[in-house]
């Protein structure tokens, strides 16, 4: 099971540090020019550099504690705090009717929740 938590951990930090690094670097509105990030235009500039610091701060959060053996208890938490991301995700999507973004919002709640839920337990 450790390998299992392992790869999908590692999964979601690339994803997370991809598209949070995005949002950081790349002003809001060169991101409105991309189709699939609509939901910008919804949120202010200092919002969208948020979300993507916390994205990139849960990625780090998803190995480097529990890799390290320092404070491993942040890595379920950072794992809970991204679940809670794609939360907010999945409602943003939904308000925008914006369908076809919530597939891939459902798949990376549950990878989060169950990295939270293997992590808590073990």
């Amino acid at each position: 099971m450790n390998v299992v938590l392992w790869i999908a951990a590692g999964l979601l930090a690339v994803l997370y540090l991809f598209a949070g690094g995005m949002k950081l670097a790349t002003p809001r509105e060169k991101l409105l020019e991309n189709p699939n990030m609509g939901w910008a235009a919804d949120f202010s500039e200092a919002a969208v550099k948020g979300i993507g610091a916390v994205e990139v701060l849960g990625a780090l959060g998803l190995i480097l504690p529990w890799a390290l053996g320092i404070a491993p208890v942040l890595t379920p938490l950072a794992a809970t705090g991204l679940a809670v991301v794609q939360v907010g995700a999945i409602v943003v999507h939904v308000r925008r009717k914006e369908a076809k973004a919530l597939p891939m919002n459902v798949v990376l709640l549950l990878l989060a929740a169950f990295v939270a839920v293997g992590r808590f337990a073990g």
